[in-house]
């Protein structure tokens, strides 16, 4: 399935031309059968890993995980950074101004996707305002999962926790120009009905991000790279180590007070640093970003070389960690997306608060 979104690059370089013109009163645009095409591979790949099932079925969410982070379809469909959110506007706004999530595509494909579950029923339009194509396929979101099943606590913020819970919908927004899925969208506001009935679950949140369950277990569970680690992983101990470390160093450099799923500084492309698996997905831009002096950050040169050298450990530790996990799994791991930029929206670059 992967070679759909290699089809599907030529044929939408071919149609960008056309669909990339001013938007008027005609009607709307014909799907071409290559995004068609991509759209139907992604809906069945969803509904044949990903079913719908009780929304507290643990065994359903680790089997559509361990799908979804062994490549396919929707996996190789991913860009270098992708945007996530859900949609709060009104279905004419612009997502330019909307707020997102920037995530590194395995982090999304791993950890947010699997959250929710599907019945394979989808659409595909092309929406002139943004340029770019929608594919809206019907979802229902696992809400009665355990607390350290999601990736950070979504009950923090009441609306966005009631959102999650009554999903019925997720967007996969492709841009023409590069044939990738650079943002993505769950919705309450679907035109169609909850695929099923919701058993809403109220939590308090307590202000932590992470946090020690009462076996002595860092939770969010999904979060820990080691957790995700195979056993025999010899730098399972390290990479705990490490982040450890650097979230102490990123504390001190006042980082953590921006680059947390409350968004305290209201960025409208919000980068997270709260977990090791956000970090990791992370850690070149903050490397890169400490050693060109920290933009929108100002730090002492002893912060700053402390910060490096603990984000450069982190980083190491983590790669030889991946790597051999590759090595002992026979080198299944999907092979990163391309690295084309997006067209309508603009990535953010910096670790800055804006």
């Amino acid at each position: 399935m992967k070679s759909v979104s290699a089809t599907l690059w030529g044929v939408a370089l071919a149609a960008a031309a056309l669909f990339a013109a001013p938007a008027r009163a005609e009607p709307a645009m014909p799907v071409p059968p290559a995004m068609a095409s991509l759209a139907r591979a992604i809906a069945a790949e969803l509904v044949m890993h990903c079913p719908l099932a009780d929304a507290d079925d643990a065994g359903a969410f680790e089997s559509c995980r361990a799908a979804l982070d062994d490549g396919g379809a929707l996996r190789s469909a991913l860009p270098e950074v992708m945007l996530w959110g859900r949609e709060d506007q009104p279905r004419a706004a612009s997502l330019v101004r909307a707020r997102f999530t920037e995530l590194a595509p395995e982090l999304w494909a791993r950890l947010y996707a699997p959250l929710f579950m599907f019945n394979g029923n989808h659409e595909v339009e092309w929406v002139p305002g943004e340029n770019q194509f929608v594919i809206r396929l019907e979802a229902a979101f696992r809400n009665r999962l355990a607390p350290g099943q999601f990736p950070t606590p979504f009950w923090h913020d009441r609306r966005e926790w009631s959102a999650y819970q009554n999903t019925n919908g997720l967007l996969l927004w492709v841009q023409p120009q590069t044939g990738r899925i650079h943002v993505a969208q769950f919705t309450d506001r679907a035109g169609t009905p909850l695929l099923q009935a919701v058993q809403p679950v109220a939590r308090a949140f307590d202000g932590q991000w992470l946090w020690t369950d009462a076996g002595g277990r860092t939770q969010p569970a999904v979060t820990s790279l080691a957790v995700n680690a195979s056993g025999g992983n010899p730098y399972r101990p390290a990479v705990d180590r490490q982040f450890r470390d650097l979230a102490l160093q990123l504390r001190e450099a006042q980082c953590s007070s921006c680059h947390v799923p409350s968004n305290p500084a209201g960025s409208r492309r919000l980068v997270l640093l709260s977990t090791p698996a956000h970090a990791a997905g992370e850690i070149d831009r903050v490397i890169r970003l400490v050693r060109d002096g920290g933009r929108g950050h100002t730090l002492s040169a002893e912060d700053r070389q402390w910060l490096l050298q603990s984000a450069e450990a982190f980083r190491d530790t983590v790669r030889a960690a991946r790597a051999w996990e590759s090595a002992a799994n026979g080198d299944r791991a999907a092979p990163r997306a391309g690295t084309e930029p997006a067209a309508s929206l603009r990535l953010s670059s910096a670790l800055s608060p804006h």
